[in-house]
């Protein structure tokens, strides 16, 4: 039988408060301990001041109600808002700036410009629901998945919350909020893999947090699997510690590497990189020169692990596939002086690249001393 359709509700917008456990606030940051005025001052950086502009310009919509629980919070039972944080803030920051309290000038000229009725923030619509249980599947789905994506980071610890809070297994997420095993579960590594490397006084974890994206892409590709020791296949009893005790000299390697540190340089910042960062960690002769060398470079590890290969032969696929279509309408223009110019460069830059290769070079003059005598 199908749960019937909630019901809206209204109440004065300094009824209803902030989620002090809200996902984006970083985890460093959500307690149930944080004062309003100070998750205020964290999501004033989250754009509120277009939404507040929207609310004069629109009004506040049943549609985008507000998701609400009833829940002990400073001691008393609120109405804590679990969907619809930004909204909330939104409003409380633009009542502040009508009622005379503006946090700056930008929102002294938003109130100025204010029409809205003196009631406005007396009906704020909401749904109350039972729990946050009830309403996580919608939150995973929204802000996981769907159309209004958190942060990696912000996913990951969503993901770790309905694993390690309400007991979930991989599949069970994966149902929950619309997405695949793999993606759940890479998400959950890399969260604990997160306060793993928190633990650890050589890390910097200001560099890290910031890059937390990295650190997921990371964890697809084998070199840094193997490295590590991680199993990217373990359930999460197993995967708690995804560094064993004996890796994670390793695991401090690994970290100032990628994200680099005060003293230290990453060895790259482009995330493009990631892949032949894990092939760098596939072969010994590299890891054995990022993990000798004083200030490693990037270029020279890739080119003793063999991954550089693969760029070179891109050039040169590219430069044969460009030659090939030069040539349909080369000899049109065979007089253009820039085009010989250009023909000459290219002459002498393939001598150059072909005499690397000795065979290759003796079977290209035969080939050619062969077509000349066919003709």
């Amino acid at each position: 039988m199908a749960k019937a359709a909630p019901r809206i509700q209204y109440a004065p917008v300094d009824d209803l408060f902030l989620d002090p456990t809200n996902p984006r606030l970083g985890r460093r940051v959500s307690s149930k301990s944080l004062k309003q005025d100070e998750i205020l001052d964290v999501m004033k950086d989250w754009s509120p001041e277009e939404l507040a502009t929207s609310f004069i310009e629109s009004g506040f919509w049943p549609q985008e109600a507000l998701i609400v629980v009833s829940e002990t919070l400073y001691r008393k039972t609120r109405l804590v808002v679990v969907e619809g944080n930004r909204r909330l803030a939104a409003l409380k920051l633009l009542k502040s700036a009508i009622d005379g309290e503006p946090i700056s000038a930008k929102w002294r000229d938003i109130a100025a410009a204010s029409t809205l009725d003196a009631n406005f923030f007396e009906d704020i619509p909401y749904i109350l629901v039972k729990n946050r249980d009830e309403v996580s599947a919608y939150l995973g789905f929204r802000h996981v998945t769907g159309i209004k994506e958190w942060k990696p980071a912000e996913k990951a610890e969503y993901i770790a919350k309905l694993i390690e809070g309400e007991g979930l297994t991989y599949d069970q997420v994966r149902r929950k909020i619309g997405s695949k095993v793999p993606a759940v579960r890479q998400h959950y590594i890399a969260y604990r893999l997160l306060l793993q490397m928190d633990e650890q006084d050589e890390i910097d974890m200001d560099f890290v947090e910031v890059k937390f994206s990295v650190l997921y892409l990371s964890l697809r590709t084998q070199g840094v699997q193997t490295y590590l020791g991680i199993d990217i296949q373990s359930e999460p009893n197993s995967a708690k510690n995804p560094v064993s005790r004996k890796n994670i000299g390793k695991l401090v390697n690994y970290a100032t590497w990628l994200f680099g540190n005060e003293k230290t340089r990453p060895l790259f910042t482009d995330s493009r990189f990631v892949d032949d960062f894990g092939k760098i960690l596939e072969s010994d002769e590299a890891v054995d020169y990022l993990e000798r060398a004083e200030s490693p470079r990037f270029d020279v590890a890739k080119r003793k692990s063999g991954a550089a290969a693969a760029d070179v032969v891109g050039y040169v696929e590219a430069a044969s596939d460009a030659i090939q279509l030069s040539l349909s309408d080369a000899h049109v223009f065979r007089k253009s002086l820039d085009l010989q110019k250009a023909v000459k460069r290219l002459a002498a830059d393939s001598m150059q690249l072909i005499s690397l290769f000795p065979s290759i070079l003796k079977d290209v003059i035969e080939e050619l001393n062969e077509d000349a005598r066919s003709s």
